[in-house]
């Protein structure tokens, strides 16, 4: 029997992750899920086995490290050493500065920025070990311009797409490597109230996740995609 890979993505129970999960199993992947228990989930989860890659869920809030670190144990054991992360889970609130609280800001830098770091320290020592892997991290177009009532979310996504390109520069001289799609206007929920009109779907950021998690050449490394649709 083929030996299948192994990808992990946050955030799988719709939009761009769910599309990302169901499109990496199509290309020959298991897929761990982790995220917060949902019917989203489960139905992520369905996705992945009927595109024909075994589905992993693994109930997971990417901003507590214990949840992370036992995830990563859970993955490791079931699946075996993930070849792609997909560090995709975000969450936004769009509030004028005066509007936002401390409350609402913590709460965006939390999911959006500790969430990718925890999850990227708790696999990168495995993936390291095996000389082998890829990390994408799900930007925006939000972390190269301002964004009126969107301070906290382009705040945060110009802070992953630094973590993004610092990683690449510890990975740099090793077979791994760490990159990043920065999307414009995606028709999914997210965009829902933000005023633009959706420009992509889902799908379409999925495969250039894929592109990059399994197609791109290791030259692109630290690399920044913008994709406008």
């Amino acid at each position: 029997m083929t030996s299948r890979g192994v990808a992990v993505v946050t955030g799988p129970s719709r939009g761009i992750g769910r599309a990302t999960a169901t499109l990496l199993a199509k290309r020959g992947l298991d897929v761990a899920l982790l995220g917060r228990p949902s019917v989203g989930l489960d139905g992520a989860a369905r996705d992945v086995e009927a595109a024909g890659g075994r589905a992993l869920v693994v109930p997971c809030d990417v901003i507590d490290e214990q949840l992370v670190a036992s995830a990563a144990e859970r993955v490791s054991a079931t699946l075996g050493v993930p070849d792609v992360v997909v560090n995709n889970a975000g969450i936004v609130k769009r509030r004028s500065i005066e509007e936002t609280t401390p409350r609402d800001w913590d709460e965006v830098f939390a999911v959006n920025l500790r969430g990718a770091f925890l999850v990227t320290r708790a696999f990168l020592p495995r993936m390291r070990e095996r000389n082998a892997g890829r990390f994408v991290f799900v930007s925006s177009i939000s972390a190269t311009l301002g964004s009126a009532g969107n301070a906290a979310y382009a705040a945060s996504k110009w802070g992953l797409s630094g973590f993004a390109k610092s990683l690449a520069e510890e990975l740099r001289g090793s077979p791994l490597i760490s990159c990043a799609i920065l999307p414009g206007s995606v028709d999914t929920e997210m965009l829902m109230g933000s005023g633009f009109a959706p420009a992509m779907s889902a799908e379409d950021v999925a495969g250039t996740i894929a592109y990059l998690a399994l197609d791109a050449p290791a030259s692109m490394n630290g690399s920044l995609v913008e994709s406008f649709g």
